[in-house]
C-alpha cells in the first residue's frame, strides 16, 4: 500500500505564517508490517521545538503525533516517539500496523505556549516523507523519454519533453529535469503517482519549452529518484526527427 506524495498548501492557505523551510527529510520510507521504522529531519535551528504531523489522504487535516520535540498528544498510540539531537529530529514508529502508512512532516513550532501545539501555528515544514507498509517487494522506475513533435515546434513555436515513469514500488517518486547538464524548474509538471494494475505505480512528467530554448541545449535528460536508487534517462537534441 501506499499514499502519493500530499502537500500542506491547504495550510499555508489558512495561515499566513506558514513557511515551507529549507528542512530535510527523505523522499520515501518503507517497512513491512510489525517491524520499526525512523524518519529523519534535519537543517533548523538548534533552539527549535520540532513536531511530528501524519497526513493519510488529501484534504485530510493533519494529525499531531510529537510535540515539543518529544511529547505525545492524548491519543497518540505509544509506538510513536521522537528525540531530538542539536539539529536533526527522528520519529520512530514501532511495531508498525496499517493505518500508519501516511505521508509525515517535521515542523517547528513556538515552545512557549502551555498548550499543545495546533498544526496551524507551525511556522515552517519540512518537506514530507511518505511511508509505506510494504505489501509486495520493491521495484525500480522504468523511464521512457520522448522529445517533442515537429508538428508542435514549427506550428506552435514550443517544445514539449514528455517522461513516462512506471513499474515502481513504493509509489514515490522525484523528478529532475537538466539540460547540458544543469538542472531545470520552470516550466516542469509532474503528475501524481497512480496505482496500477499490477500494484505498482506510475507517473508523468512534462518540461515545456520556447522552441528557441530547445534548440539552445543539446542535451536533455530526465532523472528520476526512488527508494531503490536514482535513474537518468537523457536525449540528444540533434539526433531528434
Amino acid at each position: 500500500m501506499a499514499w502519493a506524495p500530499l502537500l500542506l498548501a491547504v495550510l499555508a492557505h489558512s495561515s499566513g505564517s506558514l513557511v515551507q523551510a529549507a528542512l530535510t527529510q527523505p523522499l520515501s520510507v518503507s517497512v513491512s508490517l510489525g517491524q520499526t521504522v525512523r524518519i529523519t529531519c534535519s537543517g533548523f535551528n538548534v533552539n527549535s521545538s520540532i513536531g511530528w504531523y501524519q497526513q493519510k489522504a488529501a484534504g485530510d487535516p493533519p494529525v499531531t503525533v510529537i510535540y515539543w520535540n518529544d511529547k505525545r498528544p492524548s491519543g497518540i498510540p505509544s509506538r510513536f516517539s521522537a528525540s531530538k539531537s542539536g539539529t536533526t529530529s527522528t520519529l520512530t514508529v514501532t511495531g508498525v500496523q496499517d493505518e500508519d502508512e501516511a505521508f509525515y512532516y517535521c515542523g517547528g513550532h513556538s515552545s512557549s505556549s502551555s498548550n499543545t501545539p495546533t498544526v496551524t501555528q507551525v511556522y515552517f515544514f519540512g518537506s514530507g516523507t511518505q511511508g509505506t507498509v510494504l505489501s509486495q517487494p520493491k521495484d525500480p522506475p522504468t523511464i521512457h523519454l520522448f522529445p517533442p513533435s515537429p508538428d508542435e515546434l514549427s506550428t506552435q513555436s514550443k517544445a514539449t519533453l514528455v517522461c513516462l515513469i512506471g513499474d515502481f514500488y513504493p509509489g514515490a517518486v522525484q523528478v529532475t529535469w537538466m539540460a547540458d547538464g544543469r538542472t531545470l524548474s520552470s516550466g516542469v509538471e509532474t503528475s501524481r503517482p497512480q496505482r496500477q494494475t499490477n500494484n505498482q505505480y506510475m507517473a508523468s512528467s512534462y518540461l515545456t519549452l520556447s522552441a528557441s530554448d530547445w534548440k539552445s541545449h543539446e542535451t536533455y535528460a530526465c532523472k528520476v529518484t526512488h527508494e531503490t536508487g536514482t535513474i537518468k534517462k537523457v536525449l540528444t537534441r540533434s539526433e531528434c526527427p
